[in-house]
């Protein structure tokens, strides 16, 4: 039986018991009467009802639920109906747990006006009314490449008057500038007739939806054509045009061989966050590149974001090309298969690379563009909350720790077969290294291969002398290990009187996540950038350990009797060898030929060592 909680009434219950079997979309409200959130149902009863069962484990969704004082329903005849119903109360009511555009409302299209000589220009305001338009342009700056390369190449009116035959006849407009510089065809006195208007704009519709190719070599059919019938100022400006367009069109990026027309999304998220990016390739050619940025109150799966996504940017206005390049398929994806099926009014399908191919390549090229617009997110955000990197919210986070870690500090244990154990800290300060603080240690106490008694030596030392110097410890200290590690650091952190601190330790081989007292180990989302600070925390401890120790092997494998000698190190030991082969033909120089080549005082303590040596 599903149980709502006791603050909320009586009333919710008895609707939640009478919930129809039919698909549809619910709204659910707050006390305010507001709604919080919208979704879809292929049977309504039981997927309203699952919001309420005491299986929901997620915070987010908890939160949620909590809210809920009423809901509404709207029944529809299919599902794909239902999902496109949603899809339109999301985008216009933006409840607070559905995922959504941050600033859909600001993007502008190119319009193309219903009108017998249409206009085209920039709009923010979409109006039904038979024109058509081109977007959503989420790049203010490639719209208007657009509309230049338009204007310098169709002859297209600027004005704003409404032009048709009747007010031709009537001689109501007069030819402007523009038809003097040639820039309009004056359509105004009928100086160009509608079905030559309007088929510059069909061509220039090609052209805005990438399709200049195939404009081209319509153009060089006509313009032969012209050609043929002794049309020669007509063949002249076709070739112009097409000069221009394959200006145009070598500026476009040819990415696919087969010359295909599909679309490449890939979202990258962190926290409430998603940066979206989609390519937009036409012909073979990149002619268009989206980036969206979405928000969530919800803890969402990576293919339900997917799933939102393709439901936002996919509206009436944009174009659906036979193939969609995606990371993963979106949730319920056939259904969505279906919408984008009567929207395009023909066959579409999903595409999953899973081998190294153009498809996997333009992939990786997306997945990069949607990495770096989250880093710029997460840089205002930064900017926002006083400079601090939002790396440290998500790992304050991801951790539950109680402050912010600004100050981080990592340990690692490293030795080739048993033999000259070392140790390195390193020291992270708002999310960046701080080699200043990096530490080195050689583990003395330890006999033989012991990484958990090595750990304990080492963060003895280490917070033994930050104790004696009264210096606070970091706000998080990380081991690179697993539970022993963690143990050995942790026993030795009580020795020493501390009580209030944070530590971890981050196991390799899985990525696991483990915390003190707890024996089952936790897991941070791939996609967080909180994991990748630790990653990254680790392996700049392992390649200082690993340095160090390479230093110390290199100084115990160079031993020469000229090492031995106090004052010579092992340049000059060095210097000597490569120039006198040995270290029998060195003891038998004078002291001059010595002192010529290393110095009088060098020279005079290589030598009285050997001549000591003899009279020995």
């Amino acid at each position: 039986m599903t149980k709502i909680k006791s603050e909320q009434n009586t009333e919710l219950q008895s609707k939640l018991d009478s919930l129809p079997t039919l698909p549809g979309i619910y709204q659910f409200k707050d006390k305010t009467d507001k709604i919080i959130y919208v979704g879809k149902a292929k049977n309504l009863r039981s997927r309203v009802r699952s919001y309420f069962r005491s299986t929901v484990d997620s915070p987010k969704t908890l939160a949620l639920v909590n809210k809920i004082i009423d809901f509404q329903l709207i029944v529809t005849d299919s599902e794909v109906e239902a999902l496109v119903l949603e899809n339109n109360l999301i985008k216009e009511l933006k409840p607070k747990y559905n995922i959504s555009l941050k600033d859909d409302k600001t993007f502008p299209y190119i319009r193309v006006t219903n009108e017998p000589f249409p206009q085209v220009f920039p709009t923010r305001n979409v109006i039904k009314d038979g024109s058509k338009y081109f977007g959503p342009y989420t790049n203010v700056r490639d719209m208007k490449s657009s509309l230049k390369m338009i204007n310098q190449t169709f002859k297209i009116r600027s004005c704003k008057y409404f032009i048709d035959n009747d007010s031709i006849a009537k001689k109501k407009v007069k030819v402007c500038l523009d038809y003097h510089i040639k820039k309009c065809g004056g359509p105004c006195e009928g100086l160009v007739t509608e079905d030559n208007y309007n088929k510059m704009v069909v061509n220039l519709i090609k052209v805005l939806k990438g399709k200049s190719d195939i404009l081209i070599k319509e153009l060089y059919h006509e313009m032969k054509i012209a050609s043929d019938n002794y049309q020669f100022e007509k063949a002249a400006e076709i070739r112009d045009t097409i000069k221009k367009l394959e200006v145009y069109s070598s500026k476009q990026k040819i990415v696919s061989t087969d010359f295909g027309d599909r679309d490449v999304i890939t979202v990258a998220v962190e926290g409430k966050d998603a940066a979206c990016t989609i390519l937009n390739i036409r012909e073979g050619r990149l002619v268009g590149r989206k980036q969206l940025t979405l928000v969530s109150n919800l803890d969402e799966q990576l293919n339900q974001v997917y799933s939102s996504v393709i439901k936002l940017y996919y509206t009436e206005f944009v174009d659906v090309p036979k193939e969609i390049i995606i990371e993963i398929l979106p949730f319920e994806h056939e259904l969505i298969i279906d919408w984008l099926k009567i929207k395009a009014e023909r066959n579409v399908k999903f595409v999953v690379p899973q081998i190294k191919s153009d498809a996997m390549s333009l992939i990786k090229m997306c997945k990069q563009n949607s990495i770096l617009q989250l880093k710029d997110i997460q840089l205002q955000k930064m900017k926002k909350e006083g400079n601090l990197p939002y790396v440290l919210q998500a790992l304050k986070r991801d951790l539950r720790l109680n402050v912010l870690p600004r100050k981080i500090e990592c340990f690692d244990i490293s030795h080739i077969q048993g033999s000259e154990t070392v140790a390195s800290l390193v020291v992270f300060v708002d999310g960046k290294p701080k080699k200043s603080l990096y530490r080195r240690f050689i583990i003395k106490d330890v006999e033989g291969v012991d990484d958990f008694a090595s750990m304990r030596e080492v963060v003895e030392r280490r917070y033994t002398r930050l104790k004696n110097e009264n210096e606070p410890l970091p706000e998080l200290i990380m081991v690179d290990g697993g539970k022993g590690q963690l143990s050995s650091a942790v026993s030795i952190l009580d020795d020493l009187g501390y009580s209030n601190y944070n530590i971890i330790g981050l196991a390799k081989r899985l990525e696991e996540i483990f915390f003190p007292g707890d024996s089952d180990a936790q897991t941070i989302p791939k996609t967080s950038s909180s994991l990748k600070l630790l990653q990254h925390l680790r392996d700049e401890a392992h390649r200082f350990a690993i340095t160090f120790h390479r230093e110390r092997r290199s100084k115990r494998t160079f031993q020469t009797e000229l090492t031995e000698i106090e004052g010579i190190g092992e340049t000059i030991a060095s210097k000597l060898l490569i120039e006198f082969k040995s270290v029998s033909e060195i003891r038998n120089k004078s002291l001059e030929e010595l002192s010529n080549f290393i110095g009088a005082s060098k020279g005079k303590l290589v030598f009285n060592y050997f001549n000591e040596k003899r009279e020995d």
